[in-house]
């Protein structure tokens, strides 16, 4: 444990400085005074370097079905020599994990939704890095000191089998004077599914502290016996037991493209969405702190960009130029202009503890 205190406090970072110093040197040591002396500063060379005798990478909540993290980690092996593993984790069970494991850890690196970052760095697990494109990074998506920062972005979408509905919604609107079913994950305990409902909120009004205009929306589609609130499965889209479903854009996007390109259509809603997103976190504790640091650094290049794109989920990066067949397979970026980033997690999430129980006096009630 000794050992690994003493690792950890000569690897304080300032990635500003990194990606200011041209030639890769590290910057000089304050003079002695009566302030601490600043820890020096790595370069990414000296991290590449420390990774490869690290030689093994650590992650949680990454596994290889999911946002293509499958190409994404085979690249940073054989790229750098590290050996990889994977346990799929929840969020909250990922920062669980971190903060239990703090005298004996095991795990370098998590991927979390964006509402988590701020719990995790909150609960003290966190290590920050923020990547030489920390400038490509809106503000919101990132912690000012790099705790957490988001590689990949979600919104909230809405996909349709045409087979069943002919005309394709566009908005919040034609979904309400519809005659199909609309289909959602359980409201009460997925959190994609409370997002679908601040989306609904945010297109008619509404904002993280203000949910009732998408209550108001998906109690009209309830109470016209149009609401279906379960999970939204592959099995059950290729038999046509889904006729519109409100689900995240890289979630939809899959589902489209392994069942039948064509047979589906994925769009934003024209009056507003809501974007969240999945960040990465570097574990306090980390065993192998530089290839944590090292892996981050992969996700936010260019080319981890495009693998994130090839899983369907939108880079955070816009300043990526991605592959043309790549690029089609996404959502036009016209189509994101109405849709807004959460702001105030705070606010979201006194108002995400009330959800269950709105949508049981609200919704739920609704069905007959």
């Amino acid at each position: 444990m000794k050992k690994h205190l003493s690792l950890k406090s000569v690897l304080i970072i300032s990635l500003m400085a990194l990606s200011m110093t041209a030639c890769g040197a590290p910057q000089q040591s304050a003079p002695a005074t009566s302030t601490p002396v600043p820890a020096k500063e790595q370069t990414l060379e000296e991290i590449q370097n420390l990774a490869k005798q690290e030689g093994k990478v650590v992650s949680v909540g990454m596994p290889d079905d999911w946002a293509n993290w499958k190409e994404t980690w085979g690249n940073i092996t054989s790229k750098y020599g590290l050996t990889h593993s994977d346990t799929d984790l929840t969020s909250s069970e990922e920062i669980a994990k971190f903060d239990a494991e703090k005298n004996n850890p095991t795990a370098d690196i998590g991927d979390v939704g964006m509402a988590f970052g701020p719990i995790a760095m909150q609960k003290g697990v966190t290590m920050p890095y923020k990547t030489s494109y920390w400038n490509d990074i809106p503000d919101w998506a990132k912690d000012k000191d790099g705790h957490w920062l988001v590689d990949y972005q979600g919104t909230i979408s809405v996909l349709v089998d045409k087979a069943q509905v002919k005309n394709p919604p566009k908005t919040w609107e034609d979904i309400e004077k519809g005659n199909y079913k609309v289909q959602i994950p359980d409201v009460t305990k997925s959190s994609q599914a409370q997002m679908g409902v601040l989306a609904a909120a945010v297109a008619h009004g509404g904002n993280e502290s203000n949910i009732q205009p998408g209550l108001d929306f998906f109690a009209k589609l309830a109470k016209q016996n149009r609401l279906v609130t379960k999970d939204v499965t592959k099995a059950d889209l290729e038999k046509g037991e889904v006729q519109v479903a409100i689900l995240w854009d890289f979630v939809s996007l899959g589902f489209k493209d392994q069942i039948d390109p064509n047979r589906f259509d994925v769009n934003i809603m024209q009056e507003g969405s809501i974007i969240g997103g999945y960040t990465t976190i570097l574990n306090k504790y980390a065993p192998h702190p530089n290839a944590a640091k090292l892996a981050r650094e992969y996700i936010l290049s260019d080319e981890g960009q495009i693998n994130l794109a090839k899983g369907y989920a939108r880079p955070i990066r816009s300043n990526v130029k991605l592959p043309e067949d790549v690029a089609k397979k996404l959502i036009p970026n016209e189509q994101y202009r109405n849709a807004k980033p959460i702001t105030d997690f705070k606010l979201w999430d006194e108002t995400s503890k009330k959800i269950p129980q709105l949508w049981q006096e609200q919704v739920l009630v609704n069905i007959k």
